[in-house]
């Protein structure tokens, strides 16, 4: 009988030490999610890279100021931007978006919200009145000295601010705040908020309102400008609150509780027109877009087109119905055809719209007059070129052409092993396409290689036979 001394417990040392080891183990090996959690906050961390807060806020506080070269600098970009609203250039106004000094006073209203620094607050507001004043005068002098055929499309643009001018003044706005507390401060990143938040084009078009007595101009205009500057400044305050500096002074609950209820009703202010005139334009894109369905649809016959087309597009609360009218060029199409068209409106979506006809012989007589114009401005303009062209021809410099085969004979006489010889005048031109001078030009392809003795004779002969120094001679 062998009777074993077991320690107690000794059975399971085995397997509770291994237990343990494994515990331990488990311990120390990383988590993935916890590892991946941290590695995406540090990737959108706003304290990566960020430069102090002194200097932030100094170089903010620097930019509200307008006096001196900053003052000169915002007077040229209007004058710029006006100019390139003018010629409906929209390169020209790029390049004034990306030289105004616009943005510090907008970004230092923000910035003092975000501290509550209630005097760097009171200095951006004056600033930007200040600023705001400027450009509009500046403006409105240009529109009033330099004639303006027309509202250019790029004036248009300027008028009707919608929802998505919000968003593009917010995040761009944002893009800009961030690249700027940055200890490496991303300039392409500020140029670009520049050009996309296009804050001078609207008060340029203001400018042209006022000077055109074009009052719903200047009304778009300035509330275009006004969304872009309360979001640009709301993102500075929200990414300032979000990298947490220090307020300059307390307030108290109460105070800032108010000062929020304020900036909440600014902004429903601000957005919700925005909002309803984005669908506004968006019902107007679709009524068009259905409009040119129903045309491209309904009107393919083979002796009639549709010459132009004129679409009007109201809100239903006014009162008066969207219409279409069309001016058609071939036979005339009859009134039973009409009706039967004027019916299937409602399988293009077009219910209450008007379709106005014109065509030659129907109840509405077509006024082909402007199209008239445009023919003769057309066949203007081709008259114009062809009397440039004969200008160019009569006073640009000739050589004697007379007699290029007698020379061509003589040559080869004069000229010993020649195989073949191309002899032709050629016109110089000017880069601005002027006619500049007549080159005589001679080709040589030789038998054996030409001695300088030979080219030379060729050549003198040449100017002596034309009567020009104009001569090239090449050889294959």
């Amino acid at each position: 009988m062998n009777d074993k001394k077991e320690t107690p417990g000794s059975g399971n040392v085995n397997a509770n030490g291994s237990a343990n080891k494994n515990r331990r183990r488990g311990r120390g090996r990383p988590d993935p999610m916890r590892a991946f959690w941290e590695d995406t906050k540090k990737r959108f961390s706003l304290s990566e890279g960020s430069a102090p807060q002194q200097d932030v806020i100094a170089g903010i506080t620097e930019g509200i100021f307008f006096r001196g070269a900053n003052m000169w600098i915002l007077m040229f970009a209007t004058l710029v931007a006006s100019l390139g609203l003018n010629v409906d250039s929209t390169a020209v106004i790029i390049g004034a978006m990306l030289i105004s000094p616009l943005m510090g006073p907008i970004m230092g209203f923000g910035l003092s919200l975000g501290i509550n620094d209630f005097e760097l607050m009171k200095r951006s507001l004056k600033n930007f009145g200040f600023m705001v004043g400027t450009a509009i005068v500046t403006a409105t002098l240009f529109f009033l000295l330099v004639p303006v055929s027309g509202a250019q499309s790029e004036l248009l643009a300027r008028t009707q601010p919608t929802i998505f001018d919000v968003l593009i003044a917010l995040f761009g706005g944002a893009a800009g705040v961030v690249a700027y507390t940055r200890k490496d401060r991303t300039v392409t990143v500020i140029s670009g908020v520049a050009i996309a938040t296009a804050l001078m084009p609207p008060l340029c078009t203001a400018g042209y309102g006022i000077a055109t007595a074009q009052w719903q101009f200047f009304g778009g205009a300035l509330y275009l400008f006004v969304i872009n500057a309360i979001f640009i400044a709301l993102s500075t305050y929200a990414v300032v609150r979000a990298l947490k500096y220090s307020p300059k002074t307390q307030v108290e609950r109460r105070t800032a509780k108010r000062v929020k209820r304020l900036m909440w009703t600014i902004i429903v202010v601000t957005v919700v027109p925005s909002i309803y005139i984005a669908f506004r334009l968006i019902d107007k894109g679709v009524f068009e877009a259905n409009v040119e369905r129903f045309v491209d649809a309904e009107f393919r016959f083979e002796k009639t087109g549709v010459l132009e087309k004129e679409t009007l597009w109201s809100l239903g609360a006014t009162g008066d119905p969207c219409s279409v009218t069309l001016m058609l060029y071939g036979e005339a199409l009859p009134e039973a055809t009409l009706e039967n068209i004027r019916g299937k409106l409602g399988h293009y979506d077009l219910d209450g719209t008007h379709l106005v006809i014109k065509q030659a012989g129907g109840a509405a007589e077509v006024d082909f007059t402007p199209l008239q114009q445009g023919y003769a401005q057309v066949l203007a303009e081709k008259d114009r070129q062809i009397a440039e062209l004969r200008r160019q021809a009569e006073h640009s410099p000739r050589v004697d052409s007379a007699g290029l085969r007698q020379t061509v004979d003589e040559f080869m006489a004069i000229v010993a092993g020649v195989e073949r010889v191309s002899i032709s005048e050629h016109t110089v031109w000017t880069a601005d396409g002027q006619a500049a001078d007549t080159v005589l030009v001679c080709i040589i392809k030789p038998l054996t290689q030409l001695a300088e003795d030979d080219m030379r004779r060729a050549e003198d002969w040449l100017r002596a036979k034309h009567k020009t120094d104009k001569v090239k001679i090449y050889v294959e």
